[in-house]
């Protein structure tokens, strides 16, 4: 015990000093120059003790870690993680809880089903909901469609025929995770389908009920529709009420994703957005995105308990069928599995759903405020209003063309990255490049994104001034006018 509580406070001792002194989100070190640094590591000769590996791991990994808690990290979908979420990591990282069976887990097993009871109940879903934590977004969007494809395939006579013809229904703007789950469940390089939407990026209910129509005529099966509660880029919103009565009417599984917008759940000022969530059968939340909970921290969630039995698989070592105790591998796709619900249960103890629905509020209002910021300014376009916390923009004055300006962010986004100050993302809609801010710091402040603006500004110039001096196509008179 005294080794473990000194190994404890030494870790600590360190992780506060760089936390204390640290004032961008990344150091600005190359590639090259930190694979050299890892490179450089002699593995088979060990340092023989935890503080000389802790001082080795402080200069190979801290020192040049990308910090989502300083204000200035603006990019995906990371957030600042609460500290009773850490103490809580700390504990079931050391008991080394696996929630797979019950005589692994104990009260483990127990919380967990009560956190999973606390969402399914925030949902709007009924007594006979359930569900199960997941490794993140992607596994848990893989388990919703897995069960809707068994869903599917219940009453087939000949699965083998009817595989091929189970279509999934999702906008281009859903989740990547969407097309890799129909690979992974063995259904056609087709199987994904588009659903248009009414010009915002939200999915329109009445071009969905043509789709499933159009495919039925066909001779194809509809398995699930995917509808998203906070699309990646623009933090759409699809309209889940009138999708919701859509699927009902058609008796097609419906799934939401609302890996990032399951903040919702708690936001007391905005909960309405995400209405008709309880019409869904399955629903992907991601505690580590809008909850503030370390990774990995997500759940599905589904309306009837009972269809994830549908993939129960026993093994008398493991969970025999004659088992009187609750086991929670019965419906997960993991069998060994951390104890990550405890960082959940830990976070709600200490704040309370309420705080936590502020601090999501918190960086929704900022990115509209960002938004009124940006369209205000002649220097920059932006692509939408936001919903949620996303928002894409571009460095595009008057006298920068479209194709010059795709050229552009790419490389000032690099730029800003190799600096370490301000750390953005990117992406492109509308066969157009746009940088991408991704607020999830309650502590981004109106200041911060003012400087990070100015920064790009800067860097947008200095950039277009190097490529005139390079590049004749430009004008002189062009980059006169930008740097003015």
């Amino acid at each position: 015990m005294d080794a473990y509580r000194a190994t404890i406070d030494e870790t600590a001792d360190m992780l506060a000093d760089r936390v204390r002194d640290l004032r961008q989100p990344y150091s600005g070190a190359s590639l090259a120059e930190l694979r050299d640094l890892v490179d450089g590591v002699d593995l088979d000769t060990p340092l023989g003790s935890t503080g000389a590996a802790l001082h080795e791991v402080g200069k190979l990994y801290l020192d040049h870690a990308i910090w989502f808690h300083e204000p200035t990290y603006l990019a995906h979908l990371n957030c600042p993680v609460a500290l009773p979420a850490i103490s809580a990591e700390l504990l079931l990282a050391a008991v080394n809880t696996s929630v797979d069976t019950w005589d692994q887990s104990a009260t483990g097993t127990l919380i967990e089903r009560r956190m999973i009871d606390w969402t399914t109940a925030r949902i709007g879903f009924g007594p006979t909901a359930d569900g199960v934590f997941t490794s993140g977004g992607t596994q848990s969007n893989l388990h919703g469609l897995l069960l809707a494809r068994e869903a599917a395939l219940a009453g087939s006579t000949d699965r083998a025929a009817d595989l091929p013809r189970l279509r999934i229904l999702a906008t281009t703007e859903s989740h990547f995770s969407v097309g890799k789950s129909a690979g992974v469940l063995g259904l056609a390089r087709d199987a994904v389908v588009p659903v248009a939407t009414d010009g915002t990026g939200r999915m329109d209910p009445e071009a969905l009920v043509d789709t499933v129509e159009e495919l039925r005529d066909s001779g194809l099966l509809p398995m699930a529709v995917v509808a998203t509660a906070g699309t990646t880029d623009l933090g759409c919103v699809d309209p889940l009420r009138a999708i919701g009565v859509a699927c009902r009417h058609q008796r097609v599984w419906l799934h939401v994703d609302a890996a990032y917008g399951c903040g919702l759940l708690v936001s007391r000022r905005r909960r309405h957005l995400i209405d008709g969530i309880e019409l869904a059968d399955s629903v992907t939340v991601d505690f580590h995105k809008s909850f503030f909970q370390p990774v990995s921290s997500s759940a599905i969630l589904v309306a009837d308990g009972s269809t994830m039995r549908r993939i129960a698989v026993h093994a008398d070592y493991l969970n025999p069928r004659t088992a009187t105790v609750p086991n929670q591998v019965d419906k997960s796709l993991q069998t060994t599995r951390r104890f990550d619900a405890l960082k959940l249960w830990m976070t709600l103890r200490t704040m309370g759903a309420d705080q936590l629905g502020e601090m999501f509020d918190t960086v929704v209002d900022r990115a509209q405020e960002t938004f009124r910021r940006l369209t205000a300014d002649p220097d920059f376009e932006v692509a939408a209003v936001p919903t949620l916390s996303t928002v894409l923009f571009r460095y595009r004055p008057p006298w920068l063309t479209a194709d010059d300006c795709d050229r552009l962010m790419p490389r000032l986004r690099a730029r800003l990255f190799d600096s370490g100050v301000a750390i953005i993302a990117g992406t492109t809609l509308g066969r157009h490049y746009w940088l991408k801010f991704t607020l999830l710091n309650p502590d981004t402040n109106g200041e911060h994104i003012r400087s990070v603006l100015e920064l790009i500004r800067r860097t947008a110039r200095d950039l277009l001034d190097e490529e005139w001096d390079c590049d004749p196509a430009i004008e002189p008179a062009t980059v006169a006018a930008g740097g003015a």
